[in-house]
């Protein structure tokens, strides 16, 4: 399966059967039955190495959708910081945002996170194959 999102400033795309408008400006293709590449990866692990948008992020992936608004009285920052985070995490390819009426709702993409999990453990892979092969000609 294949999802690419193509994001202009609240342009649609479909998941699933399920249209979800962006509201962000960045182009992800995330290719889940092939390999992330590493700028990919690399933008996943710098969207959640900021403890707020990992906490941003947590509550996301805990119900079902939440807004802005709903954010911003949870977490105690400013609408213009969330909406920040927000875009860093919609441009990760971690959440989708939709836009209804005068409200964007925020909601996580599990797909990138179970892509990025296998990314991450095929590098650990790799990683722990070459410790064994310096061990062995040490």
């Amino acid at each position: 399966m294949i999802v690419e999102m193509i994001g202009c400033r609240y342009s649609g795309i479909i998941f699933g059967r399920m249209e979800f408008p962006l509201a962000s400006k960045a182009m992800i293709s995330l290719h889940l039955d092939q390999s992330m590449d590493r700028s990919e990866i690399e933008k996943i692990s710098k969207a959640l190495a900021d403890q707020t948008r990992l906490r941003i992020f947590e509550a996301i992936s805990a119900t079902k959708r939440m807004t802005c608004g709903e954010i911003v009285s949870m977490r105690g920052v400013t609408p213009a910081t969330v909406s920040h985070h927000l875009k860093i995490l919609s441009e990760a390819g971690l959440i989708a945002c939709r836009r209804e009426g005068q409200f964007v709702h925020s909601q996580a993409v599990p797909e990138t996170i179970t892509a990025y999990a296998r990314a991450l453990a095929k590098i650990a892979r790799g990683k722990k194959g070459a410790r064994r092969r310096n061990r062995a000609t040490s």
